[in-house]
Order: C-alpha cells, then sequence, then structure tokens
C-alpha cells in the first residue's frame, strides 16, 4: 500500500506541474518513470501476498502472522504530501538567505528586444560584477516576487535551484522607482527598467544587490514554473 501511495503522489505532482514546486522542470521523465517503477512493484507485491500462499505464513495451527496495527501510521506521511502538498518556496525562505550572485568569466552581447526578458540571475550577475557596461541602456523585463529587503527596501526576487528545492537560493534585485499601491510581500511581478549603479548590502550574506530603475510594473499570476535554473 506505501508503494501504491507513494508511487500515486509522485505520478500526481509529475503530471499535474506540482512537480515543479520542488524540482527543476528537466527531471519530469525520471520523475514518471520512478512513480511508474513504485506503482508497479506495489502492485507486483500486492499480488503475491493475495494470490492464495497464505499457508506459508501461518504458525502450524492455521493461524496466520500479521505484522503490527501500528505500522499502518507509516501511511500518515504519504497521505499527507497526496492532500497537503507544500507550496514552492517564496518570500519567506528568500528573506533567510543571502542573495546568489555568481560572476562569470565573460558576459555576450545581449539578444534583440524591446524590453529584453532576462533572467534575475543574468541581470544582477551583469549589474554587480560587469558594472552594467553589458546592459547598457537597453529596457530589462524580470519577472519574480516581490519582498521587503534591507532598510525596508522593496526587492524583486526569485528562488533558482541546481537540481532540487533543498539546493534553492535566492537572487535579489532592488526596485528603483515609482511602484504600485498595494503592493504585497510575496506578490509576483513582471518589472520593465534599465540599469542603475547602485547597490544595496545583502543582511544575511553581506552580498550585493543590484538596483533596477524602474519604468513600468505589472502585477502577474504565480508561474506554474516558479524557480530559475
Amino acid at each position: 500500500m506505501i508503494l501504491l501511495l507513494i508511487g500515486g503522489a509522485v505520478l500526481r505532482a509529475s503530471l499535474s506541474g506540482q512537480y515543479l514546486n520542488y524540482v527543476k522542470a528537466g527531471l519530469q521523465p525520471y520523475l514518471i518513470a520512478a512513480g511508474v517503477l513504485l506503482v508497479l512493484a506495489g502492485l507486483f507485491t500486492l499480488w503475491y501476498e493475495l494470490r492464495g500462499h497464505k499457508g506459508h505464513d501461518d504458525d502450524g495451527h492455521g493461524h496466520a502472522h500479521h505484522g503490527p496495527k501500528v505500522a499502518w501510521l507509516l501511511l500518515a506521511p504519504v497521505l499527507g504530501l497526496l492532500l497537503f502538498a507544500p507550496p514552492a518556496l517564496g518570500s519567506y525562505a528568500a528573506g533567510r538567505s543571502g542573495s546568489a550572485v555568481t560572476a562569470r568569466s565573460e558576459y555576450a552581447p545581449l539578444p534583440a528586444g524591446d524590453p529584453l526578458p532576462l533572467t534575475m540571475l543574468d541581470y544582477a550577475s551583469r549589474a554587480v560584477f560587469d558594472k552594467g557596461v553589458s546592459l547598457g541602456e537597453r529596457r530589462i523585463q524580470l519577472t519574480g516576487f516581490a519582498m521587503r529587503g534591507p532598510q525596508d527596501q522593496w526587492l524583486l526576487a526569485r528562488m533558482m535551484v541546481s537540481c532540487c528545492a533543498a539546493d534553492a537560493r535566492p537572487v535579489k534585485v532592488a526596485l528603483d522607482g515609482e511602484l504600485p499601491d498595494g503592493l504585497a510581500d510575496q506578490q509576483w511581478v513582471q518589472v520593465t527598467g534599465k540599469y542603475s549603479g547602485r547597490e544595496i548590502t545583502d543582511d544575511v550574506n553581506g552580498e550585493a544587490i543590484p538596483f533596477i530603475s524602474v519604468s513600468e510594473v505589472t502585477l502577474i499570476p504565480v508561474p506554474q514554473e516558479q524557480y530559475e535554473s
């Protein structure tokens, strides 16, 4: 039963898109394969137990041995996963982790586009380590969730994963300019703006958080794929 439920939970998460709350998109085929194998293993085990070999497990007096009833409590965490799936990491986790901006050996010229969509990591890396040289006066479009940062400054943030939520770290960009009234923590937004030379220090790890000079902010629904990879 545990194998069947775990396999069913993995398949449900993999096929519904819920898995994106926990792992990167490229792992979906492996999750589906793992879920199928677990379900098949559970069905085979159930068939083996019920196919009529009960006599092999008795104590010689026709009394079958059974496991302790408390073993059924092992189903509790599986049912919890099926009924109460945890959401993707957001502003709470981002506020307790330092900004994960990494340098590159070189920065390729930006492609065409106005505004040009960039990942949070690409913009932050170019702004901090390239000092905005490769960004120039281009209008950039970033997508993430709003959160409060150092000195009560509004930040745009997004969690970055290498494999899964266990290794997630946030990338943060400070918002400089007029913001919409009622902007709330964890609200997903799409920001258009240009490179700003300003920076602020992350209270968590002391890393630099670059600003973007905002010209337009659009409130958007929570995207299905909330992590960058």
